[in-house]
């Protein structure tokens, strides 16, 4: 008889004869180890007490002194098998009992969330949790959930996109180090890497640049690497299931310094031109011309931010197998950082940088804005470039003066967790790293399941 806990697995031996003591009053006769083994069936929840030895196979065993006991018989079977996509996500309590892997991704996620918050705390940044409802949404160009409140019935609220704004305020009230790891909301698409709900960590370290914010990545990133290849090859005696079938990372590769692409230079080497001036007024339609030029496909909506982040899609995202720095984007595309003219190209650029990992983004970090003048002529250019059907509202008045304050140099830094575990786990998609599926699986969760479905192989 094989008993499962907390994904480790143990094989119960009893002696031959071995019977009950009818320490249970509700017990009036004797039951054999052989007839209660009959009795019990695949989930039911047991305690047994034993003396722990192992076989010359080297399986872990629980010599038995006194039969087991049935804590929680399970009334429902537990299947053997389940497979069928929509059956798992509507039984995710099953989905996790059957299949070792979902389990062993949602261990990781935890510990991967652990991993970073001891990581910060131990450079003595304090964790905080922001206002997740509010009357506005800012740190982010993304499309809100609004919302009411009975108490307020005249104001139309936001989930928030972003918990930036509100730890900056942290900052700007001395709190020199601060983070958050919680819930986000973009009311847009949902697919393989993308979900309307999600969770990120983002941290703020006063008088950290650039390069204090990049160390720390590599730092954080060659950590998490050796985090997984601990646990996947788990150094116990016993078996820890859920994590044998963890990716194997070459961690050579994770070690600093990882690989810089400057965001401009990049580009205009792979079109074999120059990308016009930037912060001219015609520089969309000088980029479209490009794009036409190339016979590139031109996004929806094309904005001047929107363009340049197509043409870094197509010439700089596909280099970044390895971890790779995207560093310098165009200041137009990042509203919320620090810019400045680099004399090399001559254009106006953000002390910005993206850490993208196996062609995927992992981590954004950048210089704060803390002018509060220059942020109130970013915020205003950003309203221009937000989409028709996605109109930012007004520029964040309170964030203004609260800027007025006074913000030391801080360099802000975000991540995605859910993708960061998406890329630790080896996952396809986000619906395999979040507890119970994305969006489309937890409005569907409480359907009725068809007679029929679901059954046949996977019970």
């Amino acid at each position: 008889m094989s008993l499962i806990e907390d994904g480790y697995e143990i094989q119960l031996e009893a002696e031959s004869g071995m019977i009950s003591k009818n320490q249970d009053v509700n017990v009036q006769t004797p039951i054999s180890f052989e007839n209660l083994s009959k009795l019990m069936q695949r989930g039911d929840i047991i305690s047994a007490t034993g003396y722990p030895i192992r076989k010359e196979n080297g399986s872990a065993t629980l010599k038995l002194i006194n039969l087991p006991q049935i804590l929680t018989p399970g009334l429902a079977p537990v299947p053997k098998k389940l497979e069928d996509p929509e059956t798992r996500i509507r039984n995710r309590h099953l989905d996790l009992l059957v299949n070792d892997n979902v389990a062993a991704t949602l261990r990781l996620r935890s510990k991967v969330t652990q991993h970073i918050r001891d990581f910060l705390v131990k450079d003595d940044f304090l964790e905080f949790q922001t206002p997740i409802l509010a009357d506005t949404a800012s740190g982010a160009m993304a499309q809100p959930f609004r919302t009411n409140a009975t108490e307020f019935p005249e104001k139309e609220l936001t989930l928030r996109i972003a918990p930036e704004l509100w730890l900056k305020r942290l900052v700007i009230g001395g709190l020199d180090r601060v983070f958050e790891i919680g819930p986000a909301f973009r009311n847009e698409g949902l697919d393989a890497i993308h979900n309307p709900e999600f969770t990120t960590c983002e941290f703020y370290k006063a008088y950290a640049n650039l390069e204090d914010l990049i160390c720390m990545t590599e730092e954080l990133i060659s950590g998490l690497v050796h985090l997984v290849d601990t646990l996947r090859d788990n150094p116990q005696g016993v078996k820890f299931m859920p994590f044998t079938e963890l990716p194997r990372f070459d961690e050579g590769v994770y070690q600093r310094p990882f690989k810089r692409i400057e965001f401009i230079p990049a580009i205009e080497n792979a079109l074999g031109e120059k990308l016009p001036q930037l912060q001219e007024n015609n520089a969309r339609e000088e980029l479209l011309s490009i794009f036409s030029k190339h016979t590139l496909e031109v996004p929806q909506n094309p904005t001047l931010p929107r363009l340049l982040d197509k043409l870094a899609s197509i010439y700089i995202e596909p280099q970044c197998s390895s971890p790779t720095f995207i560093m310098h984007h165009p200041s137009c595309m990042a509203p919320l950082s620090k810019s400045f003219l680099d004399s090399k190209i001559q254009q106006y650029v953000s002390a910005r940088v993206e850490l993208f990992i196996e062609h995927q983004e992992v981590a954004n970090m950048y210089e704060e804005e803390n002018s509060p003048f220059s942020q109130r002529g970013k915020f205003e250019e950003q309203l221009r470039y937000k989409d028709v059907e996605n109109p930012m509202d007004k520029v964040d008045e309170g964030y203004i003066q609260a800027l007025e304050v006074g913000l030391p140099p801080t360099g802000g830094w975000g991540c995605g967790v859910d993708r960061l575990v998406m890329w630790l786990s080896g996952a396809k998609r986000i619906s395999d790293v979040l507890p119970f599926g994305n969006l489309r699986n937890v409005v569907n969760l409480g359907a009725v399941v068809k007679k029929g479905e679901g059954e046949g192989d996977e019970n």
